[in-house]
């Protein structure tokens, strides 16, 4: 077995945790003042039936790339100019939308590699071309403005994206990139000061979700990397679980408010949640044609709910969020029976233990006893929650829990490690989930999303690189190194392949056996095309190749037919 290590990055400068450093605050209320102004209002809602009327005729085969597009001049003047001519005899509108709207050029994050140059330095010179600068955007987009550079996932995602972030962030820290992080910590402060909460990513269609909450992963890596003290951080920490926790206080047994569900016996967990049941806008057509497949059988508006909060869990789309796959045919899977604010999930349950233990570790370090005992006192609940409910014994491994149906759920997938990730799990649990992992979940190319394959992106056979590194990371915690290796090894194997072969990194991983034991293809399904750039795969296997050493994927390179 190759020597491995998959600690975070040594600090690069030293920092003491105490009260919240003033400067360091004045610094980021300054550079926040700055902030270009941007528009809140999302395309729907700025261009009301021009919006309608542009997704539904498919001016673009992408829904995205509409609500992506600049105006070319105020948008009530393009309104009020579309009002005017639209019922105009041979009104076209692909012209009149190309004529007042500029689309915006993908991410040009298509870069592959010279011949001959090693994965690591494909990786480190990525870095600049994922970065974008706030002040040039584009003005009266959807865009929201931000006070500092940060680095887009690549492809059609040009926007910055929350819990992305803190994977590419890992591998960034590793390439030399410490004050971008750092930039990155202080851009997702200033969108919690801004809105209260991060949104799934800095659009203005976005702000009614946000994604798995991960900032207080953030501020210890930023810490970990010569940053400020993560305790200068705990406004916002603090900020945030108030936002996912809004309504916890008036919700009665057995009924839920927003991200909050009280049951019967008075527990209190999480769920995912969108302040809209309205289409998506990056995805309207596809949305509007999944809601009709239910039509007379349930409203469209619940479809859509259930539809933006999956897309609030990262885990865009997946039959862990359909109806169970052990209760019905695989082929009968469909995503128009999707329920997501039906389930408990446990991986946001587990993040949000790893922010209230967060909370309260920092709290104490600046000497408030009170909000440390506070969260102490939540973070435990919590934990004891997701043991008590979460966890099947005979199976050996954590569930999602349907609220709804008071019932576990039986569909295994890699959100069972995230407890180990976040440090709530048993060493017992933990020791019986390794073995599960191992016989369930292992495959060609590192760890299966699912043990379902379905065509939506989140499950079998494709692999994610943040599941990847959660796994590794939480059983390597837990004394389980040889498979944590294990799963290491054989990711960075398919990922070095396909650059060798394709000169690229890819979103996602097709985890097939090819025959010489990788997984070296990209994976498929979903509502767009793979999509390559990417950051959270460039984080990861950064983070990945700095902890192994002796990996035959240092050596790999861009070799066309590799």
């Amino acid at each position: 077995m190759l020597r491995s290590s998959f600690s975070d990055p040594v600090p690069l400068v030293a920092t003491a945790p105490g009260a919240a450093d003033a400067p360091d605050a004045a610094r980021r209320q300054a550079a926040a003042a700055q902030a270009p102004a941007h528009d809140t209002l999302s395309p729907a809602d700025r261009y009301e039936e021009l919006f309608l009327a542009v997704q539904k005729a498919r001016v673009f085969a992408d829904s995205k790339v509409f609500v992506d597009c600049a105006p070319r001049h105020a948008p009530a003047d393009i309104l009020r100019d579309y009002r005017a001519q639209q019922a105009q005899p041979g009104f076209d509108l692909h012209a009149f939308v190309h004529a007042h709207f500029e689309v915006q050029p993908a991410t040009d994050s298509h870069y592959v590699s010279v011949l001959g140059q090693p994965l690591v330095d494909h990786i480190d010179a990525l870095w600049p071309v994922l970065t974008r600068h706030p002040a040039a955007h584009p003005p009266q987009s959807s865009l929201l403005q931000l006070p500092h550079p940060y680095v887009v996932p690549g492809g059609r995602f040009a926007e910055l994206y929350y819990w992305d972030s803190y994977f590419t962030m890992l591998g960034m820290a590793d390439s030399g990139q410490a004050a971008l992080v750092h930039a990155m910590t202080d851009n997702f402060a200033y969108l919690i000061d801004t809105y209260g909460f991060v949104p799934n990513g800095t659009r203005s269609y976005y702000l009614s979700r946000s994604q798995p909450p991960v900032f207080a992963l953030m501020v210890e890596l930023c810490e970990a990397c010569g940053g400020p003290a993560a305790a200068n951080y705990l406004p916002q920490l603090r900020k945030e679980h108030a936002w996912w926790m809004a309504g916890a206080d008036s919700i009665a047994p057995g009924e839920a408010g927003q991200h909050v569900v009280r049951l019967p016996d008075d527990t209190l967990l999480n769920r995912y949640w969108d302040a809209r049941e309205t289409p998506r806008e990056e995805s309207y057509a596809e949305d509007v044609e999944t809601a009709a497949q239910q039509a007379g059988r349930r409203p469209a508006p619940a479809v859509y709910r259930d539809l933006r909060a999956a897309a609030e869990s990262g885990w865009d789309f997946s039959s862990r969020w359909l109806c169970d796959p052990q209760d019905m045919a695989k082929p009968s899977l469909r995503l128009c029976e999707i329920r997501t604010t039906a389930i408990l999930p446990v991986d946001l349950n587990a993040f949000l233990y790893r922010l209230e233990a967060t909370i309260a570790r920092l709290a104490r370090t600046t000497g408030d006893a009170a909000t440390a005992s506070k969260f102490d006192q939540q973070a435990e609940a919590r934990r004891a929650a997701v043991q008590r409910l979460m966890w099947n014994a005979e199976e050996g491994a954590f569930f999602d829990y349907d609220w709804e149906h008071r019932r576990l759920r039986h569909a295994l997938s890699a959100a069972t490690v995230v407890p180990l990730f976040a440090g709530l799990a048993a060493q017992a649990q933990a020791d019986a989930l390794a073995a599960t992992v191992h016989a369930r979940l292992l495959a060609p190319g590192g760890l299966a999303t699912s043990e379902t394959e379905s065509h939506e992106q989140w499950d079998r056979p494709n692999g994610w690189a943040p599941l990847q590194w959660m796994a590794i990371r939480g059983l390597a915690d837990y004394g389980h190194t040889a498979l944590a290796g294990t799963i290491a090894h054989r990711w960075l194997d398919s990922v070095g392949a396909v650059y060798a072969r394709e000169g690229k990194l890819v979103e996602k991983y097709a985890m097939r056996d090819t025959g010489d034991g990788t997984a070296a293809a990209g994976g498929d399904g979903g509502e767009y095309p793979l999509q390559d750039g990417f950051g959270w795969t460039n984080g990861v296997t950064r983070r990945l190749l700095h902890g192994c050493p002796g990996h035959p994927a240092h050596g790999a390179c861009h070799r066309p037919g590799a």
